[in-house]
């Protein structure tokens, strides 16, 4: 299907980039992408794949918008105060582009839903605060092999990869277990420009990913510090063949039955890994 004129004007600079061309944007309109989590990395990115015209988005949260939200959550204003987050996140992506399709969804991400609503998603994006909540995404995308990109931050900067299935280490490979005693955002703080960095390395990744071009973050992370303005990419090791839910022989295949690791009784809120973190002791 040809680009409409409006299209074609809208996306006039993608189209001038001999990577994406007409063609390509046409495969971002037809595009899902699923962000888990509408805070601070996925205001940042939610903004930016809206603007690339990806046509389908689908936004995750249960959160309502706190005052405490706007330093960093550039998705949302004053008047969003005490709003759900996903129906401000959609109200706003929907202003940045009008043409595309918005599905909210209400609610946590869960063992139980989990592989329901990644089922009609071509690629998820974790924008979560919560290192039980990025190893349950990382595992439902294993299982219903989907790539995702991953992303966290703490303080002045933070760090990203992206998992292909095939192609590389997930994050179980890396890290085996959710860490302990993990630094998080909430109790050593987060400047909220540095969440807009990673958040829209994040978008820039998925629409790499969806286009097919460059080299991804798939066995490497991207590590970002705002303090220093420092930034490099650096070899992990690759897939873990005795990896619990990705490797030879693998001991998770339903999301239910290893909900406790998941849905722990008490969980740092803000929850962030440093570069030592993702690197596998072999």
């Amino acid at each position: 299907m040809a680009l409409t004129e409006e299209q074609t004007q809208r996306y006039a600079r993608h189209i001038a980039l001999k990577e994406v061309g007409a063609a390509g944007q046409q495969r971002l309109l037809e595009a899902k992408v699923l962000v888990v989590g509408a805070g601070a990395l996925g205001s940042a990115a939610l903004l930016y794949l809206a603007g690339a015209g990806v046509g389908t988005l689908g936004i995750m949260d249960d959160d309502r918008v706190e005052r405490s939200n706007l330093q960093r959550q550039i998705l949302y204003g004053t008047k969003d105060l005490g709003a759900e987050k996903v129906a401000a996140a959609a109200a706003a992506v929907r202003e940045r582009n009008p043409e595309i399709t918005v599905r909210q969804h209400r609610e946590k991400l869960t063992p139980d839903n989990a592989q329901r609503v990644l089922a009609d998603y071509d690629l998820a994006l974790d924008c979560t605060d919560r290192f039980e909540t990025k190893f349950l995404l990382n595992d439902a995308c294993v299982l219903a092999r989907k790539p995702y990109v991953h992303a966290g931050v703490v303080r002045f900067g933070g760090q990203v990869m992206t998992y292909v299935p095939g192609r590389g280490p997930c994050l179980r490979c890396l890290l085996g277990a959710v860490p302990p005693n993990t630094v998080t955002g909430a109790g050593a703080g987060v400047l909220g420009a540095a969440t807009g960095v990673i958040g829209s390395c994040q978008a820039l990744e998925a629409v790499k990913c969806l286009l097919g071009v460059g080299d991804l973050l798939t066995g490497r992370v991207l590590t970002f510090d705002g303090l220093t303005m420092a930034a490099r990419v650096s070899r992990v090791p690759g897939a873990d063949p005795d990896c619990a839910v990705c490797g030879t022989h693998p001991a998770i295949d339903d999301l239910t039955a290893n909900r406790r690791e998941y849905e722990p009784e008490t969980v740092p809120a803000g929850a962030a890994h440093t570069t030592e973190d993702t690197k596998r002791k072999d």
